[in-house]
């Protein structure tokens, strides 16, 4: 509020750095939102007409919508029935002459298998975007995520692990040309002042939300380690239960559980004891991609991609937060361990 450099100032040049540092990368450029981040990457690399992009059906619209509104084509890929993100053995049947990127997205807080996406991708020449909205802090290998192929992306949503009070998001990458073209999208596709080689849009964030992440970045290791603390309460208490699939985290990767999934048959069964309860509890993805009336065209069907629909028919997200007291979450396990024991 004293310097009232309210776009672009000091704060965010500071957060920067201190995201750089942190996920183990050149360059960080944050923007105005996640999705936008999303876009700005698929600018970056000239995605456009006539190209495509494979992702998944299982994930928010953004991942999706970001690729058709730059006139390209989104190619689906069906997601693994253990941690629900992309199937790398599907990847390599669904690329074609036309594929200008691959982005995977890290679903619920975990990473998908990057070093197989990368692999495959660097046979073909394709750059690999992880779309890491809900996985900042998670580590693959021991590395952070954002830091696991050409670009990361991320959000700052307050939702996310990493929230602040409103919308932004972050690019990641070690690539200069790239790095110096998410600055110049981010300001209307300006290089320097009055000068505009490119297309770009206002995807700028706020110095005010930069300011609020530098306080959250303080204490987002003892955030996510809780996050980790929960979600294992979670799964032990779950374990063994019939009908009852919790999320499953590989030995070499970590979850940050921007949110804590489990699948059922029982799904409206449970969502009503836990709402009687005054419970919250969330189907996030219940309608996936191919299903969306804006993706028709796209002439998907029906089995199409059964696990992605099988487990839209089944998740049910439950409360978690680094902050989650032991007693609600006990609630929220002795609801849900008396409806799956009748």
């Amino acid at each position: 509020m004293n310097h009232g450099q309210f776009i672009l100032g000091p704060e965010v040049r500071e957060l920067e750095a201190k995201l750089a540092e942190y996920v183990g990368v050149k360059h960080c450029v944050t923007v105005s939102s996640g999705t936008d981040s999303l876009l700005i990457a698929l600018m970056t690399l000239g995605v456009g007409a006539g190209d495509e992009v494979i992702t998944v059906p299982y994930t928010w619209i953004s991942s999706a919508e970001v690729i058709a509104l730059l006139g390209a084509k989104p190619v689906f890929v069906d997601i693994r029935s253990d941690n629900w993100n992309m199937d790398e053995s599907l990847l390599e049947p669904a690329i074609s002459e036309n594929t200008k990127a691959i982005m995977p997205v890290s679903i619920y807080g975990q990473t998908p298998d990057m070093d197989s996406i990368n692999e495959i991708a660097s046979r073909y020449g394709i750059p690999v975007i992880e779309d890491a909205a809900q996985s900042f802090g998670a580590t693959y290998k021991g590395r952070k995520s954002c830091n696991l192929s050409s670009i990361g992306s991320t959000s700052f949503f307050p939702s996310k692990p990493l929230g602040c009070y409103g919308d932004a998001g972050a690019l990641f990458t070690d690539n200069d040309e790239w790095a110096d073209k998410f600055r110049w999208i981010r300001v209307h596709g300006q290089e320097r002042k009055h000068h505009h080689p490119i297309l770009g849009l206002n995807g700028r964030m706020d110095t005010l939300q930069a300011a609020i992440l530098l306080a959250i970045l303080d204490v987002f290791p003892e955030e996510i380690s809780s996050r980790i603390q929960i979600g294992g309460r979670y799964s032990k208490a779950f374990s063994g239960v019939d009908g009852l699939t919790c999320p499953f985290v590989p030995n070499h990767s970590t979850s940050v559980y921007a949110q804590y999934t489990v699948l059922s048959e029982k799904r409206e069964q449970i969502q009503s004891c836990l709402k009687a309860a005054d419970i919250p509890s969330v189907s996030y993805y219940a309608v996936p991609m191919h299903f969306q009336p804006v993706f028709s065209d796209l002439s998907y069907q029906v089995g199409d991609f059964p696990v992605t629909e099988s487990v839209a028919n089944s998740c049910l997200s439950l409360p978690m937060s680094p902050y989650l007291k032991s007693d609600d979450q006990n609630q929220v396990i002795d609801t849900i361990l008396q409806i799956a024991d009748n």
